[in-house]
């Protein structure tokens, strides 16, 4: 029981309280004006109006029922005891006023908004009212059933909304988190390949400043200019993976900007061939694509030894896309190297649109990573 309480005490207060809105103004109006029609009504009340007095007490709790719920059902609930004290003092018949019914809406709200520990010490202090409150009337049985129901059931009405809010923010917030770890993918991805790339020039800038100064301004200039674009994309996206809110986008990548990644003019030479239509594809397929190919050329040429080409073909077939990425370069006796990230996140990656990915020997030798994805994501 003690370990019920303490995880019912911990829980936190939701995040989803509005500040005081025009409808909390427009119920306080209208509580405050059916409270003093009530009490000019009923002139055989008793203590007419000091009762009024105190039920209007009512009106500045139903204002914080949302950023305070427990101050306002401790003032709600706590004229209601109040009431029930002076009416055991005295003697006298019932006190109260049918607008006081409202208190049942602080009930509801120290339950919808209120922390773990707001939740507890309000509702014993309900109890305790209410408690107080069939004891002074004398309540039988059956109205001491019909009062219990009730508040269980604005409790439960209270809890229902409330785990409704929480599970539309933890999925929000699942969302939020895919989309940081689909990111964090796109910037290994991406920094992966400029900085392979710039390997290689600075490889190749070592070899011409030798034997042709004259080209190792060139590969200078390529070298920095790689850097700058590496740059730009990883500020672009940690920025991203930095902001809560929402942020604008730019467009991803996809087929059609893979001839980009040709090049003749350095070794390995890369060659880019599509096939078949390629123009409507769906947008995660399109992007992955781009990025699987992306990432299957930065492993070739950061690891394929004594590689001189490597191939990426791309070609429609029926309902599916087929990419291939090969190279020529020696394959090493026994096991495979480690994947790391990369393989295993390349192999995710087409498992979530419903595809498959391979990667292996060349059967004419050197490395082929093929990958076969649907042309539409089923949703």
């Amino acid at each position: 029981m003690v370990t019920v309480w303490r995880s019912i005490s911990r829980e936190p207060r939701p995040a989803d309280a509005p500040p005081v809105g025009r409808l909390d103004w427009l119920l306080a109006a209208v509580f405050a004006a059916a409270t003093l029609v009530e009490g000019i009504s009923r002139p055989d009340l008793a203590w007419q109006p000091l009762v009024t007095v105190l039920a209007l007490t009512l009106t500045p709790a139903l204002l914080w029922r949302r950023g305070r719920p427990l101050v306002a059902a401790v003032v709600g609930w706590g004229v209601v005891g109040l009431l029930s004290v002076l009416q055991l003092a005295a003697g006298t018949g019932d006190l109260g006023l049918y607008s006081t019914m409202a208190v049942l809406i602080l009930l509801y709200s120290l339950v919808r908004w209120g922390s773990g520990r707001e939740m507890v010490w309000g509702t014993a202090f309900v109890t305790a009212v209410v408690a107080l409150g069939m004891y002074v009337s004398s309540a039988g049985w059956a109205d001491f059933f019909g009062g219990c129901v009730l508040l269980l059931l604005f409790v439960a009405l209270a809890a229902v909304f409330r785990y409704r809010a929480d599970l539309w923010h933890r999925q929000q917030r699942e969302i939020r988190n895919q989309e940081r770890v689909a990111l964090a993918r796109e910037l290994h991805d991406t920094v992966a390949h400029h900085v392979s790339a710039i390997a290689v020039q600075a490889q190749a800038g070592g070899v011409l400043a030798a034997i042709q100064p004259e080209k190792a301004a060139e590969v200078l200039a390529a070298i920095e200019s790689e850097a700058s674009r590496t740059l730009a994309e990883m500020r672009s996206m940690v920025r991203v993976l930095r902001e809560e809110e929402a942020v604008a986008y730019s467009p991803q990548p996809g087929v059609a900007d893979l001839p980009a990644l040709a090049r003749a003019d350095a070794t390995p030479t890369v060659e880019v061939s599509l096939h078949g239509s390629l123009t409507r594809l769906a947008r995660p397929v399109d992007a992955a694509l781009y990025r699987l190919a992306q990432e299957s050329l930065t492993n070739a040429v950061r690891h394929a030894r004594s590689a001189t080409r490597v191939g990426i073909d791309v070609r429609r077939e029926g309902d599916a896309v087929r990419l291939r990425v090969s190279d020529d370069g020696q394959t090493a006796a026994g096991p495979a190297p480690e994947a790391g990230f990369g393989l295993l996140g390349m192999a995710e990656r087409a498992q979530l649109l419903g595809g498959s990915l391979s990667a292996g020997p060349g059967s004419d030798g050197g490395w082929v990573v093929e990958a076969v994805l649907p042309v539409e994501v089923v949703a």
